[in-house]
């Protein structure tokens, strides 16, 4: 039987794709099924639907395509040459949903889902991976997807619905987030190891007035507390270097570039002297935040949880 096209097809061969998408995606499945077993009857007992709602569905679906997809001979169908291309299409746009769904269902499972959490580059090398360690003691299996970032950019993904929960610094202040501070860090001056300074434990920030600054780039949370401290001092800092990570601007205050407020190492680094800022009070606030209103997956409730547990315990 060769295919024709139907006369009365709903849909012109110029519709636009939404358009049709709506029409045939409920479908589809169905035609699978029928295609399969070539026999409407035996279909629709494998699907579990009325033969008779399978059959108003085939029909439906070839006037919206307006081509026949089968040759009818009593109950038994087959595929036209129209059918047989559409079915290629089809099983992989069906194989396509449900490995999504499956990926979904895993990664909200209780004991092995995902946590898409973002945190501070200065985070990174000892804060998260404990607190990742301390976590899994109770949930071994819960996989993570980490992401090192700036705070605003951290956001921007929050919103985008990239992340489920990102530690920050300030702690944000938007309607559509909700945040929780979770602890302090104290910042230090660092001098090189030669400057005039190094010899003191203690410093006031004014004393640094005339000095020439390395600082993360705009944009930054912490470039955002030098920036708000420094004026707090009674000064304008002046900006020598900018950079993206904090161990690189001690890198460039080792080599005698500038001065920087930075929170503490995980590790001592040579050549610079770290000074303890006495006024203003030099500290960031760390916090975690969510979108408000954004449904949690199990692992992601028992993360926050966690995470809200270690409020004032959570920086090694």
């Amino acid at each position: 039987m060769v295919h024709q096209q139907r006369s009365q097809a709903r849909l012109s061969l110029s519709s636009d794709t939404e358009d049709i998408v709506p029409l045939l995606a409920p479908r589809l499945a169905y035609f699978a099924g029928v295609a399969r077993t070539e026999h409407v009857t035996r279909a629709a007992q494998e699907m579990d639907v009325p033969q008779s709602t399978l059959s108003r569905a085939m029909v439906r679906l070839e006037q919206d395509l307006g081509v026949d997809l089968f040759a009818r001979i009593g109950r038994t169908v087959s595929l036209t040459p129209a059918g047989r291309t559409f079915l290629v299409s089809v099983e992989r746009a069906l194989a396509e949903i449900e490995r999504a769904a499956d990926e979904v269902r895993a990664d909200a499972d209780p004991a092995t889902g995902k946590v898409a959490f973002g945190f501070l580059h200065t985070m990174g090398s000892e804060t998260v991976p404990g607190l990742i360690r301390a976590f899994r003691a109770d949930h071994p299996r819960v996989r993570f997807s980490l992401v090192q970032n700036y705070g605003e950019a951290m956001i921007e993904r929050l919103r985008a619905g990239e992340l489920d929960l990102c530690l920050t610094s300030p702690v944000p202040d938007a309607p559509d987030l909700v945040a929780r501070r979770l602890d302090e860090q104290k910042l230090r001056l660092v001098v090189p190891a030669d400057h005039p300074l190094a010899g003191r434990k203690r410093v006031r920030l004014a004393e640094a007035a005339d000095e020439v600054f390395v600082t993360l780039e705009p944009g930054y949370g912490l470039r955002r507390i030098t920036d708000d401290l420094c004026q707090e001092a009674g000064f304008r800092p002046r900006i020598a270097f900018e950079g993206e990570e904090a161990e690189t601007l001690r890198g460039l205050v080792a080599a005698g570039l500038g001065v920087a407020l930075l929170p503490p190492p995980a590790f001592p680094r040579p050549g610079v002297s770290e000074l303890t800022v006495t006024a203003p009070r030099a500290v960031r606030e760390i916090g975690v935040a969510w979108l408000d209103g954004h449904p949690d997956t199990p692992p992601v409730a028992a993360f926050k949880k966690f995470l809200l547990s270690r409020r004032g315990s959570l920086l090694p």
